[in-house]
């Protein structure tokens, strides 16, 4: 048995359903990343595409072609983000924390649905998954919240949002239902960070290394 075959053989049962070892592990590690990254900790980065690397594997067993190719998009982007950080160890830096403009909703929206139904059409094309139009809007719905995170908009959270209402059912069908349990945990999550930004949509978010500070606060006071 090679390591691919053993990471997909099922470690226990959940709900009837059982929860492979790369399922498993991989949402593990994408329970430690959020834990190390709120505590600003470089090894958020490392840990992150370990876990992609076993959630790709099992989205590729459950047939789920769209979130396999999140889990790359997401390895490449925690790359980026941990040469980031790792500059950030040495230099400061501040993000300003803001909502988007009515132009830039219209373009995320726009980049949404035209992003979901192109990459979906693919999917459907080429057979890679047993539910395409979901599927790639987890994909899609993933590249443009990191795309707006990157931006700062505060919006990136109602993104992110509609990534896991989606994705905890799509999950769950997949036969991925300890995937699903994770999904429901980082919704909660998702909510705590959207009403965080959005009462910081006047302040400033600090680099990893730094406290977040209020934009005009005297730093005496």
């Amino acid at each position: 048995m090679d390591l691919f075959d053993w990471l997909n053989t099922p470690a226990f049962e959940l709900l009837g359903k059982p929860v492979p070892f790369s399922d498993l592990f991989g949402n593990l590690c994408a329970l430690a990343t959020v834990v190390l990254a709120l505590r600003r900790n470089i090894l958020s980065w490392p840990v992150q595409i370990l876990g992609s690397i076993l959630l790709f594997s099992a989205s590729v067993s459950a047939g789920l072609g769209g979130n396999a190719s999140r889990q790359v998009v997401i390895i490449v982007a925690a790359v980026w983000g941990w040469t980031q950080w790792r500059k950030s160890q040495q230099t400061s830096g501040e993000v300003v924390v803001r909502w988007a403009s009515w132009k830039e909703r219209g373009l995320l929206l726009a980049a949404l649905l035209i992003g979901t139904a192109a990459f979906g059409w693919v999917l459907a094309q080429g057979g890679w998954s047993w539910n395409p139009y979901p599927d790639a809007y987890i994909f899609i719905g993933s590249v443009v919240a990191m795309y707006a995170q990157g931006r700062a908009i505060v919006e990136f959270w109602f993104v992110w949002l509609a990534v896991d209402l989606v994705g905890i059912p799509l999950a769950v069908a997949g036969g991925l239902v300890f995937s699903g349990a994770v999904y429901l945990f980082f919704l909660v999550m998702v909510v705590v960070g959207l009403i965080d930004w959005a009462k910081r949509s006047k302040q400033t978010i600090s680099a990893p290394h730094r406290p977040a500070t209020d934009i005009g606060r005297d730093p005496e006071d």
